[in-house]
């Protein structure tokens, strides 16, 4: 997979038919109007990514730390759901845990999520948010509540 927005994925796994009832469209979502997009979604982990521009720096310059945990979520959301929306079932965010490390202040903010634990109700992964070089930025753990989905 290479660099698609969320809503893309998610059309890949057949989601269109929901696609269409969300109550916000995806590009005025908060993953459309940030610009985060996926790079992989493998196995046991998946990457994605956002473009550090103004809109996604506070005052001083600096990714916003909401960023870093909503980076770090989408990416943890649409990697379990490519898990479990076959199966028939959704996830969504349970618990998001960021610290913060070092500032990012341009280029490119990468998530590179690892899974940690894939139950059948609880998903846990590990998200490391690293800069350009490589550095780590912020760490944070998601949990993902997966449930039946609805008709």
């Amino acid at each position: 997979m290479t660099g698609i927005a969320p809503d893309e994925h998610r059309e890949t796994l057949g989601m269109a038919d929901v696609l269409e009832r969300y109550p916000v469209p995806g590009p005025r979502s908060l993953d459309g109007v940030l610009g985060f997009r996926l790079t992989e979604i493998g196995e046991d982990e998946a990457r994605g990514e956002v473009e550090v521009t103004d809109r996604v720096c506070q005052r001083f310059g600096v990714v916003h730390g909401g960023v870093y945990a909503a980076l770090a979520e989408v990416t943890a959301s649409e990697a379990t759901l490519a898990h479990v929306w076959p199966r028939g079932d959704g996830a969504m965010g349970q618990s998001n845990n960021t610290s913060f490390l070092r500032p990012c202040r341009s280029g490119t903010l990468h998530a590179h999520a690892r899974a940690r634990h894939r139950g059948r109700t609880t998903w846990v992964w590990d998200v490391d948010l690293l800069d350009d070089d490589g550095r780590l930025c912020a760490s944070s753990r998601v949990t993902m509540a997966v449930r039946p989905r609805p008709d």
